[in-house]
């Protein structure tokens, strides 16, 4: 991933481990202790708005699933990166609406800085 995009992705992990926080949900590490696949996981989601758009929080998810799948993820009840397990990998219609306008913050983000 080109470097000039590193300042874009800190700032989306920057909100969305705010978003998780406000939202109850388990602390994500800071960018700088995160872990390679997490960034790489920015990175990709920057890709794919970049690379289209006019593509909605749907499309964004669907991004997200799909390469979480590649990476051996499953649906599982609770998050757990040992097993591969995500409560998230389910179609966008079925996430809860704060989930969904993550995937919405994450698009506009991009949108805003590129």
């Amino acid at each position: 991933m080109s470097p000039t995009l590193e300042p874009i992705a800190r700032v989306i992990h920057a909100a969305i481990r705010t978003w998780s926080t406000a939202h109850g949900q388990p602390d994500m590490p800071d960018w700088d202790v995160a872990p390679q696949w997490m960034k790489d996981s920015t990175f990709a989601s920057i890709q794919f708005v970049l690379d289209h758009p006019d593509a909605d929080g749907g499309a964004q998810h669907l991004q997200w699933m799909n390469q979480r799948r590649a990476q051996g993820w499953t649906y599982g009840p609770v998050r757990d990166e040992a097993r591969k397990t995500h409560p998230m990998l389910v179609p966008f219609d079925q996430l809860p609406i704060m989930e969904q306008k993550k995937d919405d913050l994450v698009s506009a983000i991009v949108r805003a800085l590129t």
